[in-house]
């Protein structure tokens, strides 16, 4: 990560305008020189507006997949490490992905209230983040009090879909949520839990000697390039679908919980190094995400190829014997479809 200063935060666009100029002139050089000669010397600007319309309307999730359309030119703001290494192409515009960090972002524009940080992909704002520290006589409920009565909801880095999640944390505890809603926020634990079978339980295992504090994985791990990309790629969803009983049209952003990536990356992994034909079991209690974990886990199948780059498997295909969750998975797995047509419900008695 770059660390930039707390002053190159645009507050009425919600991004960074250099790391993003910079991304699109060094990945994309063809389209900017076109799109250049379209605006002359207002296409920097002119196309930070494009982007942050797109953010507002579509969200930072489908900005980040889908390229942006500008008077006739696209511009992807965000290239994913490549299945396979047949192509180098695809690898070098994957390493050139900038990521940054802002310390006390001021993001309002009608306040002088901060954050303590905010982490970017290509000078657009993913996470933000409350750090407290307990020498100081606050914890991580602190920062979730924080963030449920002393950030206004209906600020614009604030609003559903312009992040993807915000994380509070303190030495011991990560607890995260992808919507504020003021004192009716809901934060969900993203710890690794702490000990072993019948006794394990939540929380995080104390650090081991010099390794800094028990809540290092979210940045040694969670928050690396390689995991934010591959988070961005194949888990994190924006969906909008009509509630059943209300009919009105809802938005959810669903970012994945630590045991459910544990639990799929795992599965991926020796996928992919012994190939198919093995046989797993995971253990997920009521409540916990069990739909979403098979629908990230199907997604990752289908399109996994081994260390030759060769695929893994031709189909993946999910059996289930309850009703209930035979439809709660249908429409899991297809909400991850990103690609029409790659996904097909079959119901009992189809052929």
């Amino acid at each position: 990560y770059t660390q930039r200063q707390t002053s190159a935060y645009d507050k009425s666009l919600c991004l960074d305008a250099g790391p993003l100029i910079d991304f699109i002139i060094e990945t994309q050089p063809k389209e900017w020189e076109k799109f250049c000669k379209q605006h002359g010397e207002s296409a920097r600007q002119a196309l930070l507006k494009r982007v942050a319309q797109a953010v507002e309307s579509d969200g930072i999730v489908a900005v980040l997949r889908n390229p942006v359309k500008a008077k006739g030119c696209k511009f992807r703001l965000a290239f994913f490490q490549p299945e396979t290494s047949r192509n180098p192409e695809t690898e070098k515009l994957f390493q050139l992905n900038h990521f940054s960090v802002i310390r006390q972002v001021r993001y309002s524009e009608k306040t002088e209230h901060s954050l303590d940080l905010v982490l970017f992909l290509n000078g657009l704002p993913l996470f933000t983040v409350e750090l407290k520290n307990p020498l100081n006589g606050q914890d991580v409920l602190d920062a979730i009090k924080q963030y449920k009565y002393d950030r206004d909801p209906r600020e614009t880095l604030f609003l559903h879909g312009r992040c993807v999640a915000h994380f509070a944390v303190d030495p011991f505890m990560v607890y995260m949520t992808t919507q504020l809603k003021g004192k009716q926020t809901f934060f969900l634990p993203f710890n690794m839990g702490h000990g072993e079978g019948k006794n394990k339980g939540a929380g995080n295992p104390p650090p081991k000697l010099g390794d800094g504090f028990s809540t290092s994985y979210l940045w040694r791990d969670i928050w690396t390039k390689e995991r934010v990309l591959e988070l961005m790629q194949y888990f994190v969803q924006d969906i909008r679908e009509h509630d059943e009983n209300s009919g009105k049209l809802v938005r959810k952003v669903i970012f994945p919980r630590y045991h459910q990536l544990s639990a799929v990356r795992s599965l991926v992994a020796d996928a992919r190094d012994k190939g198919a034909g093995e046989d797993y079991l995971i253990q997920h209690s009521a409540g916990s995400g069990k739909s979403n974990s098979i629908g990230w886990l199907a997604h990752r199948l289908a399109s996994l190829h081994d260390k030759e780059s060769n695929r893994v498997f031709d189909t993946v295909i999910v059996v289930t014997d309850r009703i209930a969750l035979d439809r709660q998975l249908s429409q899991t797995v297809s909400s991850f479809e990103q690609t029409s047509g790659l996904v097909v419900h079959v119901d009992s008695g189809k052929e």
